[in-house]
């Protein structure tokens, strides 16, 4: 009696419980959500399985299919449609495009692969295992052939997005899909009876004029508004409206909206560099929230009881996984075999190019909908269930296999690239600022050039004349500062700052360049004409001159993001001095992160040097080498240097190995000719003693404009007269 009192006092209990479930209200659904999202994690990571499993798995435990927690409700949908845009978006950003030019062969071949391997031995099982039509049979090939990348969060995380891999699989995965895509869209025309010349014509002829638009239009948009506007929310904004319009047309001319936001990514690659705080704002906000939604809304789709409900079911999911898997399977490892790439490649294609996601549903959903003949439809409800089941053990494959290759090419890596001049460097930029006008550009300008792998911090300084100001101008140095940490630590990048007091702003810097241990300098150009009328300013003179190390100066006039060449000027004889290679890898790191064409010009001597140091160490950067025989030459090649280039001047001390009298005239030249461009001029590294001594050989201070000079230009002026 006791017992059923107890079963009865259970079962009202579980009726009264489950009266709440479904969860629909909206507030619910996503409070649960998140604590999917913040567990789901933490519960993968001590199983040592892969966190997006984690998030399908938690969307079977809590769908309709499941505990039945969660209504699917248009939220899944919506945030959904968003995470895989997000997926493909994120994907065509972080694309190495310089590695896509370079490989469009291979990706041509492995996407041809990839797309007619599967095709091909999922329609010969279709049509001999499971008695299919030909027509079903090949829709089925198409859906196998097509993939969606979603391990593609875990090459992230590795580092790994501008590895050869990624691009290979990136690629081939979109050029699959356009072709899959293609397919579909004849075969659903075909049964519809309107898939003729003129539908084709047609159709090509939208695809065509929607990529000539995106390529024209989305470059010239996207440099007018971040030149415009630097609000770091109105630019988010922006990139996520051009990344759901681009789909919205991908669309409306017969592709999957995916196709768009992948093609936007590309588009926008160069002007979202991968270290800005833009980069960092679109992959948190995509990985936080977005990203996960679409996981845990495919797991809520798959409905694990099927396997149990006998009939065909089973063989039917066997043959599709078995079958497509080894379709993908054998295009990743005979692409590495053609290209005679180690079998770690293959692995990872493999990994990347195996799961399949929303893109399959929906064109099982296509097939399902497409009535054949008066109430018979291509696809039937086995088919259907067994897709759906198909993604969870495809996403289950694809991660675990990425999740492994990704972690032994990181690991080979380290071991085979570990460069102990690396190790080695004493990197650590300083950054005095005072002006908030160029600031931001100034520590985008140090992030960019950073050796991520070193990961060494930067510091800040802003230093402030000791008067009777001193109060107002610390606090204005503070907030400025505050401002500037907010900056870095929004990307990851560790940051000191110090506000400092002095007498003399060139000793403040000096002295806090040696408490500090920096390496380097990078600062601005003068441009307060109130304050100095000279060039260099109040004392810029007096640290160049008195410290040894690296100095670069920096008259930023637009964006970073938007510079589509740099144009270096190297001295004669530069290759001597021991910071050549420092401020060619600082400038190579630029050129890299901005994607954008580095010319050099200088001396044959200067530039073999410098195209074998890129071609040893930064073979992805796209350089020039130019010659130029005299340093009279620069007026000319003021002509080349436009509005969205960056020229750099590589100067010298006085009393040093490249030093030349010409680059005596050098400010007179750069106002004249290069006036309102954006522009660097770089002092490096120099043989000398510390930076604190001062002898008479080599003074702290020179005038920007010698004696002789201004008698030469006095004789010249009486002599016209």
């Amino acid at each position: 009696m006791f017992f059923f009192v107890i079963l009865q006092t259970n079962n009202r209990l579980m009726f009264n419980l489950s009266q709440y479930f479904p969860i629909t209200d909206p507030t619910l659904i996503f409070f649960v959500v998140l604590m999917i999202i913040l567990f789901a994690p933490i519960v993968m990571g001590r199983l040592r399985i892969p966190h997006i499993i984690g998030m399908v798995l938690a969307g079977v435990f809590v769908g309709q299919y499941g505990l039945n927690i969660l209504e699917r409700d248009a939220s899944f949908e919506i945030f959904g449609k968003v995470g895989l845009y997000y997926i493909m978006f994120l994907a065509g950003l972080e694309m190495d495009m310089e590695g896509l030019k370079k490989n469009k062969e291979r990706i041509l071949v492995f996407g041809l692969l990839t797309f007619a391997v599967p095709l091909l031995m999922t329609w010969i099982m279709g049509v001999a295992l499971l008695d299919y039509t030909s027509l079903t049979a090949l829709t089925l090939g198409c859906l196998m052939a097509s993939n969606t990348l979603i391990a593609y969060p875990i090459v992230g995380r590795y580092g790994l997005q501008r590895h050869a891999t990624s691009t290979l699989s990136v690629g081939s995965s979109m050029f699959s899909l356009l072709i899959c895509l293609i397919t579909l869209a004849a075969i659903v025309n075909s049964v519809k009876g309107s898939g003729g010349f003129l539908f084709w014509l047609w159709f090509v002829a939208r695809l065509l004029l929607f990529c000539m638009t995106m390529v024209i239009l989305i470059p010239r948009l996207t440099r007018w508004f971040l030149r415009r506007y630097s609000d770091s929310v109105m630019q988010f904004i922006f990139v996520m409206a051009i990344m759901f319009i681009s789909a919205v047309f991908s669309d409306f001319i017969g592709l999957e909206g995916i196709f768009g936001a992948f093609l936007a990514g590309l588009i926008m690659n160069r002007y979202i560099p991968q270290v800005s705080p833009l980069m960092n704002r679109l992959e948190f906000t995509g990985n936080a929230i977005f990203i996960p939604y679409f996981l845990i809304g495919v797991g809520m789709l798959i409905n694990l009881q099927l396997l149990f409900s006998g009939g065909n079911i089973i063989w039917v999911v066997i043959c599709i996984v078995l079958f497509g898997t080894l379709g993908k399977a054998a295009a990743a490892y005979l692409s590495a075999y053609i290209f005679k790439a180690p079998r770690i490649w293959g692995h990872m294609m493999f990994g990347l190019t195996s799961a399949h996601a929303a893109g399959a549903i929906a064109m099982v959903m296509v097939g399902y909908n497409l009535e054949v003949t008066p109430g018979k439809t291509l696809f039937n409800d086995e088919i259907l269930n067994g897709v759906v089941i198909m993604i969870l053990c495809t996403c289950v494959i694809s991660t675990l296999v990425t999740e492994a290759s990704a972690r032994h090419i990181r690991l080979n890596d380290k071991a085979m690239q570990h460069d102990h001049n690396l190790q080695a460097d004493d990197e650590k930029i300083l950054i005095p600022v005072k002006y908030p006008e160029y600031a931001d550009n100034l520590l985008s300008m140090a992030m960019m050039m950073r050796n991520t792998r070193l990961n060494r911090g930067l510091v800040a300084l802003n230093v402030v004349y000791d008067d009777v100001n001193v109060g107002k101008h610390q606090e204005e140095g503070r907030q400025l500062l505050r401002h500037l940490q907010q900056v870095a630590s929004a990307v990851d990048v560790p940051m000191q700052t110090q506000v400092r007091i002095a007498a003399n702003i060139a000793n403040g810097i000096k002295h806090a360049f040696k408490e500090f241990q920096a390496s380097e300098i990078i600062m601005g150009l003068h441009f307060h004409k109130e304050i100095s009328t000279k060039f260099w300013g109040q004392f810029t003179q007096s640290l160049y001159n008195g410290m040894s190390r690296q100095i670069m100066i920096a008259r930023i006039m637009q964006p970073l993001n938007t510079i589509r060449r740099i144009q270096v000027v190297v001295p004669s004889r530069a290759e001597y001095e021991p910071g050549f290679y420092r401020w060619l890898e600082r400038l190579a790191r630029m050129a890299g992160n901005l994607d954008c064409r580095i010319q050099f010009h200088g001396r044959q001597e200067s530039l073999n040097l410098i195209g074998e140091y890129l071609q040893n160490r930064h073979p992805s950067v796209r350089s020039e080498l130019t010659f130029m025989g005299h340093w009279n030459e620069l007026p000319e090649l003021a002509a080349q240097i436009s509005e969205d280039h960056m020229f750099v001047v590589v100067t010298a001390r006085k009393g040093t190995v490249s030093y030349k009298n010409a680059l005596e005239r050098l400010p007179d030249e750069i106002n004249k000719y290069f006036n309102g461009k954006t522009l660097m001029i770089v002092f490096p590294d120099q043989y000398g003693a510390s930076d604190d001594t001062m002898t008479f050989a080599q003074p702290q201070h020179t005038e920007e404009r010698s004696a002789y000079d201004a008698v030469i230009e006095w004789a010249q002026k009486k002599v016209k007269k």
